[in-house]
């Protein structure tokens, strides 16, 4: 299988540089010595910056403000800036003499969530959804953060020009939550109105290891996502007659058990594939029944080929249930696309694995499974010619995630109200996770 081939050579191509260096070579922790006293000396603002950023969220594709931010900061640093990529997106560009161009890309926006955190700079904002709605909106995925390092990252090498040379792409994107923002950007150009990039990176915070932990994956990282709304169509009628009506609530609830099969039955179980109904919606009261009944799913594969089959599968289940119930019509099945798999070139990921040790020291940096969330970042990477990588970093404090494993108890993690980042010791190894990668991958000929 090309999947487990992909998996075998990810490991035997990174394996034996993990190994080295966690077996005592000489490799000094910390970025040179003026950086790191640039780090310190900029990291009040910083956490000033994240503060302001954490307290006015914004939804995807309004971020006005957010992006406004950012753009004042990369032009403040010498950036050539661009506004309104893609809606709201931002492009910063430092041609800094010959070598790669290299994309540092960061989220923008917000989530729907209203905060518990009780932190004295908590959101209390609310705002209108894509439905008109009024929602309240937090930064509770750690964009925030990420907003921060990015620009954490800039200024040193902003502030560093002669340890690099190349052309450094700074990329605030919009609407990531959605999975609509890197399209957006890349179909408005991004790609030909600017330097396409050699390389691109990205990093995002993680509730699963210590803070400021640098944790990798190479090959399939990230999963696919798909949205699929499923309509079945019965015929309605009074609930004390429901043998004279063709019942779609049974229909929906037979085909929810029947769609479990295709990951028990129909997939290989090394091959990982969710397949999640999030949502039933069908009849007005008890002793209706309704004509109909809606089900929304979401769908995470990490290969084409198993993406594409099960939606099939998903399509000929819902047709096949329809046709047993005897309904007056086919279902309609609406797929709605949404990201490819994220993939961490294995060499890169290798390459990258060393600098980020030098950097943070071989005890902050761990492998990581593969997580069926989705991340649009993997849009990055299908160009051609691009390689690209997404890191995650661990965002807990230490005693804390001790104690609630000792304890069996779960913390919140990303996209709870309660999630917030243990943030110095996170920001810190991003910034230095961040700038290790970007000057080993412009690193001046000698």
């Amino acid at each position: 299988m090309k999947f487990l081939h992909t998996l075998r050579h990810s490991l035997l191509v990174v394996g034996p540089i993990v190994a080295s260096l966690a077996g005592g070579a000489a490799y000094a922790a910390g970025l040179p010595a003026p950086f790191a006293a640039q780090l310190n000396a900029a990291y009040a603002g910083l956490e000033s910056f994240y503060q302001d950023l954490h307290a006015h969220p914004e939804l995807g594709f309004n971020e006005h403000e957010t992006a406004a931010k950012l753009a004042e900061r990369a032009k403040a640093l010498g950036f050539d800036v661009t506004t309104g990529v893609g809606g709201t997106g931002v492009v910063a560009i430092l041609r800094n003499g010959p070598g790669p161009t290299v994309m540092l890309r960061t989220e923008m926006d917000a989530l729907p969530v209203l905060e518990k955190t009780g932190l004295p700079f908590a959101s209390k904002v609310t705002a209108k959804n894509a439905a008109g709605d009024t929602v309240s909106v937090a930064h509770a995925c750690g964009h925030d953060l990420h907003m921060s390092a990015w620009y954490g990252t800039a200024k040193l090498l902003a502030d560093n020009r002669k340890a690099w040379s190349g052309t450094l792409m700074l990329v605030g994107q919009p609407s990531e939550e959605p999975l609509t923002g890197a399209a957006a950007m890349l179909k408005d150009g991004l790609s030909t109105r600017f330097p396409k990039p050699d390389y691109a990176l990205s990093m995002h915070d993680d509730a699963s290891m210590a803070s400021g932990t640098i944790m990798w994956h190479a090959g399939p990282f990230r999963a696919s996502a798909d949205t699929v709304t499923i309509t079945m169509f019965g015929q309605g009628g009074h609930g004390a007659v429901p043998h004279e009506t063709r019942d779609p609530v049974v229909m929906a609830a037979r085909l929810v058990m029947a769609l479990q099969t295709l990951v028990s039955r129909e997939n290989n179980p090394l091959d990982p594939v969710v397949i999640t109904v999030g949502s039933i919606q069908g009849g007005t009261q008890a002793n209706i029944v309704p004509d109909q009944v809606k089900l929304a799913l979401t769908v995470r594969t990490f290969r084409p080929e198993v993406r594409q089959r099960v939606l099939a599968s998903i399509a000929r289940e819902a047709k096949g249930e329809a046709l047993a119930a005897g309904a007056p019509k086919e279902p309609l099945v609406d797929i709605k696309p949404g990201t490819d798999s994220v993939y961490n070139e294995p060499q890169l990921m290798a390459r990258a694995v060393k600098a980020v040790e030098q950097a943070v020291g071989a005890d902050f940096v761990k492998e990581m499974p593969p997580k069926m969330t989705s991340e649009d970042f993997a849009m990055y990477g299908q160009q051609p010619g691009v390689k690209a990588l997404l890191l995650h970093v661990g965002a807990v404090d230490a005693d804390r995630l001790a104690a609630a494993k000792k304890a069996g108890q779960p913390l919140p993690g990303t996209h709870s109200p309660q999630w917030a980042p243990d943030l110095k010791p996170t920001l810190i190894n991003t910034i230095k996770a961040e700038t290790a990668i970007l000057l080993d991958l412009m690193a001046p000929k000698r």
